[in-house]
């Protein structure tokens, strides 16, 4: 097992998913800083936080059960995403990109999860 988090390729990628939906989010309207925007943050922001707090307890038990939020995270993400480009608050590339990188992360969840479980 990784010795930190900042090891890990899923809390690598969770992280510049957060940082690129930050960006994208600062361009929302403002009239949605208390809701999409807000939950978009959120969500994203959960996903390499529960990935660290898992990986600190240094127990492939406690670590996949601290994983499992991440993907409901990931797919709450994905349906915000998907809600901000009909409302045209994302274009198409941008939504497209966003997803991309919530598929990509979504399989490497999957398997972290799966390689923990086996181990345990």
């Amino acid at each position: 097992m990784a010795q930190h988090c900042k090891d890990l390729i899923a809390w690598q990628k969770a992280m510049d998913l957060v940082v690129e939906i930050y960006r994208t989010t600062d361009q929302f309207p403002k009239r949605e800083v208390y809701s999409l925007t807000d939950q978009m943050r959120r969500a994203a922001v959960s996903i390499p936080s529960n990935i660290a707090e898992g990986q600190s307890h240094y127990c492939k038990r406690e670590f996949t059960h601290l994983l499992r939020p991440s993907p409901g995270s990931l797919a709450e993400l994905e349906t915000q995403v998907r809600i901000s480009l009909r409302l045209n608050y994302l274009p198409q590339d941008e939504a497209d990109a966003l997803l991309q990188r919530t598929d990509e992360l979504g399989r490497i969840l999957s398997g972290l999860i799966h390689s923990l479980k086996d181990k345990a």
